[in-house]
């Protein structure tokens, strides 16, 4: 891969059952770059490939440093070896497991219980790599449409690069796009059955992993660091 456009810093499953049916559900695996065929799921309204473009683009994944620029000078070493002396300091985050919820209508899969030590983990994340990102420009700020954003939502834009941190984070693994309100139910059930015999309990974060985006838009998993703390 040539210079990643932008970099990120997601949770991505570790290699196994659950990595690989969601890969499928998705088309995509961000590991291996690989095009998959996804599943013709029992009570689907369409084809799985119309419920998931935004989401193949950025692999399976939950968010804890959303995409930036690196700063003028730094290369993709310099982030490796942030995130790597990060994640040496950090312990992994458990959470009692996974549900499926429909969020600001996309469905997702979200965690179940206590999520104190998730939050932590994403704040800590943020501010260890805020010196890695470039300035936003004005059309990256405009592409967060701040004007629909909360005051709190614009501070944390522009003082992070991105308005759903600290207070705000909220962790998910995105499944769809955004759906219409016809669909949203019976997707959910053929999801929750497509999932349900692979979800972890409890579900723990063992790793920081560097995604890198390609000249293409799309996003592949550059190194995994495990949370060693």
């Amino acid at each position: 891969m040539t210079p990643p456009v932008r970099l990120a810093v997601y949770f991505a499953p570790r290699p196994g059952a659950f990595a690989d049916r969601a890969a499928r559900w998705l088309g995509r695996d961000a590991a291996s770059g690989r095009v998959l065929a996804q599943p013709d799921l029992p009570g689907l309204p369409v084809p799985a490939a119309d419920l998931t473009a935004g989401p193949r683009r950025y692999g399976f994944h939950g968010t804890l440093r959303a995409p930036f620029r690196l700063a003028e000078g730094l290369s993709p070493g310099d982030a490796r070896a942030v995130v790597a002396g990060l994640a040496a300091r950090l312990p992994p985050v458990r959470c009692e497991g996974l549900r499926l919820e429909l969020l600001d209508g996309f469905l997702a899969l979200v965690p179940a219980g206590d999520v104190a030590e998730l939050s932590d983990l994403a704040r800590a994340v943020v501010e260890a790599t805020e010196a890695l990102r470039a300035p936003l420009t004005a059309a990256e700020i405009a592409r967060r449409r701040p004007e629909g954003l909360s005051p709190r939502q614009r501070e944390l834009l522009h003082r992070w690069g991105y308005p759903h941190v600290m207070e705000e984070f909220r962790f998910h693994l995105t499944l769809t796009d955004r759906l219409a309100p016809d669909q949203a139910a019976p997707v959910a059930a053929a999801l929750e059955a497509h999932f349900a015999p692979v979800l972890p309990q409890p579900f723990v974060i063992e790793d920081l992993c560097l995604f890198g985006e390609d000249a293409a838009g799309d996003f592949h998993l550059l190194d995994r660091y495990a949370l060693a703390g």
